[in-house]
């Protein structure tokens, strides 16, 4: 790995101590603000974990819509751990946690398929369909997560 230039931000040091960062039980716009850029930033690698495994499975399963499920199953067990561990600051154990995160997931892959679908219908082509779904999903999925979740 190269050294950033001089000047020049090390954007791998920033997102690595973003993710150092724990939200607290705050409730103010602050917390907010903070609590929802770590959910973005940990969503990063639940994309990157989805998009490589969906990327992978296009190249020998070429339904996008198998592609992007499993895929999707890998960028769940990425969010669920960094949700759990670095983003919000559950008030109940993991087993809870856990069962109310696969009831919110499976309603998020619920979404997810049936808005890529509605967007292939309409003509997208997969990988535009697939960002745009995604960042559709990104804040009822905060919502759901900071409100019953990890609650």
């Amino acid at each position: 790995m190269t050294a950033p230039r001089r000047g020049a931000p090390d954007l791998g040091r920033m997102f690595r101590d973003l993710l150092r960062l724990r939200a607290s039980h705050g409730h103010g716009l602050v917390h907010l603000a903070h609590s929802f850029s770590l959910h973005v930033l940990t969503g990063v690698l639940a994309v990157a974990a989805h998009y490589g495994t969906m990327y992978g499975m296009l190249a020998v399963q070429p339904d996008p819509l198998v592609a992007s499920t499993i895929g999707f199953v890998a960028g769940a067990a990425t969010r669920f751990a960094l949700s759990f561990f670095r983003v919000f600051a559950p008030t109940r154990g993991l087993r809870r946690a856990g069962a109310r995160f696969l009831v919110a997931i499976s309603l998020q892959a619920v979404a997810n398929t049936g808005l890529l679908a509605l967007l292939l219908a309409a003509g997208f082509s997969v990988w535009p369909a697939q960002v745009a779904t995604t960042i559709a999903l990104t804040f009822a999925t905060y919502a759901a997560y900071r409100l019953w979740v990890f609650r």
